[in-house]
């Protein structure tokens, strides 16, 4: 399943930076965040629960950041285990950049681009893909709603790219 979104953080991208890697700032922005705390420089642990609608996992797991280039982008790979209803795994990649900025983000507005791509095993596919996918992309858009506020910052949904429409770039 692929899941992603664009947006304009209405903050300088070494603000945006900071914020994504600051684990207060997640755990509000993460809807059913109970933990998540720095193992070492490229990784987290976390613990989340995740409304499913008919079911309500409780999700324990490793984050792993890599592919790192400080202030622009990131790889973030997760493996979350939901005790009996199985595994779910993804990977997203976090791209910024500046929207009428100097080049080290100190003004300015900056782009978010989301892409991540995951899957689940056992009872969670039972529930199908659908239900599943429309959950994460809620998590997703939510996520990125309390990022803005937990920033003081205004976070704006850009419409969905197509083939023949405007680049990320």
């Amino acid at each position: 399943m692929e899941f992603g979104g664009r947006y304009i953080v209405a903050a300088p991208r070494l603000a945006v930076w900071e914020a994504l890697n600051d684990t207060a700032v997640l755990k509000a922005c993460i809807p059913g965040c109970r933990r998540i705390d720095w193992v070492d420089a490229a990784s987290l642990e976390a613990e989340i629960g995740v409304n499913l609608g008919v079911v309500k996992p409780v999700f324990t797991g490793d984050l792993v950041l890599s592919n790192v280039v400080p202030a622009q982008s990131y790889t973030l790979t997760g493996r979350g285990r939901g005790g009996v209803l199985g595994m779910a795994e993804a990977s997203a990649d976090i791209v910024l950049s500046d929207i009428g900025a100097d080049p080290v983000g100190r003004a300015g507005e900056t782009r978010l681009v989301f892409v991540a791509t995951g899957g689940a095993s056992g009872r969670i596919m039972q529930l199908g893909k659908k239900l599943v996918g429309n959950s994460a992309q809620r998590v997703i858009d939510g996520f990125f709603e309390r990022f803005g506020e937990a920033m003081g910052a205004e976070v704006t949904p850009l419409p969905p790219e197509t083939e023949s429409g405007p680049s990320a770039s």
